[in-house]
């Protein structure tokens, strides 16, 4: 899978320097929407020496590191938090494309601090309040010493190949024509191999053989990991759960349904094997 590398230009970091030589990017949610500016038809993010400045006063604020040495912040606004002129909120998904793609996976690593932050001011052993560590991102307990740090949950996608097919399925929440991958999260001492079998098999009732790496996304809705798989089928009929799907068939590569956004690591994985078939029977 070939994706930009955000690391290239951005250098993460907890603690902010007391100087600055440019205003910092802020990224700024309000109920998980992200707050932008639009000038001309174009999409950017606000850029300012502090939030108030730009007359928004957080609930709470986090240092992000620097994208091409400019700062880079999170902040948590209140809900009745009201946008300034010229700007709105936005939710995550339609941005993407919008506006720069390290931007966008900045501020996916941006809501998912945010809500951590929002929802570890307390422990969650003891009750009591928690302090921010100097040196990692992660919360401590001065009453009993638990340490939280961002929790990411990392879940396997697979396409399923036939020569010249593919299996799709279609889940309740999806819009009404679009079809993707199968796709659940891994269980506590499962390998990522396992989780693809037991997925595969519990979703649509059949076993797939020759699994194999493909790639990796960030997911930010709201904290997965999307690890990518490629495999074959092996043998059984297509008999869908009902619950997690309604419907799965296999499509000639030829004749695809609707399918999922370019953004998504599932899109990736079903343009690939679709110009490039990588079916080994």
């Amino acid at each position: 899978m070939s994706q930009t590398n955000l690391y290239r230009r951005y250098q993460p970091d907890v603690i902010a320097q007391l100087e600055y030589a440019e205003p910092a990017w802020w990224f700024m949610f309000k109920s998980g929407q992200l707050l932008v500016q639009e000038h001309d038809g174009a999409v950017s993010l606000p850029v300012s020496r502090t939030a108030e400045e730009l007359g928004i006063h957080p609930v709470r604020t986090q240092y992000l590191g620097t994208l091409e040495n400019r700062p880079c912040f999170s902040a948590e606004l209140a809900p009745d938090t009201q946008e300034p002129f010229g700007m709105e909120f936005r939710g995550l998904r339609s941005l993407y494309g919008a506006i720069d793609e390290d931007l966008f996976y900045l501020a996916g690593r941006a809501v998912q601090i945010v809500n951590w932050d929002r929802n570890h001011q307390y422990c969650g052993s003891c009750g009591k309040p928690t302090v921010s560590l100097e040196r990692e991102r992660a919360k401590r307990c001065l009453d009993c010493s638990l340490t939280s740090f961002p929790r990411l949950s990392p879940a396997i996608i697979t396409a399923i190949l036939k020569p010249g097919q593919i299996l799709l399925a279609h889940a309740p929440h999806f819009p009404e024509k679009m079809y993707s991958l199968i796709a659940g999260f891994v269980e506590p001492g499962e390998s990522l191999e396992e989780c693809v079998q037991r997925e595969i098999m519990e979703e649509v009732g059949i076993k797939v053989k020759n699994i194999r790496y493909f790639g990796s996304q960030p997911w930010p809705f709201p904290d997965s990991l999307m690890i990518g798989f490629i495999a074959d089928y092996d043998c059984g009929e297509i008999a869908v759960d009902g619950v997690e799907l309604s419907d799965a068939a296999w499509f000639k590569f030829g004749s695809l349904p609707e399918l999922p956004p370019s953004v998504s690591i599932a899109r990736k994985i079903i343009d690939s094997v679709v110009t490039e078939p990588l079916t080994k029977v």
